[in-house]
């Protein structure tokens, strides 16, 4: 593996930070008081000494400690240091994508090519590579979106990704292509493992009861909040009724909040 290093320092408001060639990594004290999230920046050249909370910009996961965040910026590390060794290459390749005319393309192996365009970008498989994966994760047409279809790519052509890339295709996979993942590793995933799963179980747990689809302060209720609910969360030609909720209980929750009518007053 290529010789790419970390360096460590502290930000002009004291926060931890790194930066790996390109990637820079700032961890922002969370608004909870909880943690800390790691945020990417676009800082330039300036020394990380210059740095501060202001460039951070997209979030890049949560850390709890520096320890935490050592070990987040090594799996960053592991990750560039893996993708260099694995050899691709930017190449012109000007064709028509679902997503309109390729601006850049990455070569990942002989006929994958990953393609950016001015909106959006993904994958593309010729036909004897695109034949070649399991029927679950082949998609007619060779093209892989990047936000969620790329996963597919990634489990059916392990080799040519990194560990961390494989990591997250895997998670892809199973919270939301859990039919697909069950195929190709022979067995079905728990609600702990997938959200999908988890959100299908909730539905079956709550198919009878009033949840809430949309909720709002409201004056007349000074620290409680409104909450429109239907039978089952189903929003479509549904029925619905509000019901009055403390303020300190209200939380969306993982799927839902679930209306208790022995405790919650209907509004109408």
């Amino acid at each position: 593996m290529t010789s790419i290093k970390a360096e460590y320092r502290t930000t002009t408001d004291g926060l931890m930070a790194a930066r790996i060639d390109y990637l820079a990594l700032i961890a922002i004290p969370a608004r909870d008081g909880q943690g800390n999230r790691v945020a990417t920046a676009l800082p330039g050249s300036k020394p990380i000494c210059d740095w501060s909370a202001s460039d951070g910009l997209s979030s890049d996961g949560q850390v709890a400690d520096e320890a935490g965040f050592r070990a987040h910026v090594g799996e960053c590390l592991l990750h560039l240091r893996q993708r260099s060794a694995l050899g691709r290459t930017t190449i012109h390749q000007p064709v028509s994508t679902p997503w309109g005319p390729s601006q850049c393309a990455t070569r990942y192996a002989e006929s994958i090519v990953c393609h950016e365009t001015a909106s959006h970008g993904g994958f593309h498989l010729d036909a004897k590579r695109n034949g070649a994966m399991h029927p679950v994760l082949r998609l007619p047409n060779g093209w892989y979106e990047e936000d969620g279809d790329w996963a597919r790519v990634a489990t059916a052509y392990p080799d040519i990704f990194t560990d961390k890339e494989k990591r997250s295709a895997e998670k892809i996979l199973r919270d939301w292509m859990p039919d697909a993942w069950e195929a190709v590793h022979g067995r079905q995933l728990g609600r702990s493992e997938s959200f999908t799963r988890d959100r299908e179980g909730f539905a079956r747990d709550h198919a009878a009861d009033w949840i809430v689809i949309s909720a709002a302060r409201s004056p007349a209720y000074p620290g409680d909040v409104v909450g429109t609910a239907t039978i089952g969360g189903h929003q479509e030609n549904a029925h619905t009724r509000s019901f009055l909720i403390p303020g300190s209980e209200y939380a969306t929750g993982r799927h839902g909040f679930v209306i208790h009518t022995a405790r919650h007053k209907p509004l109408d």
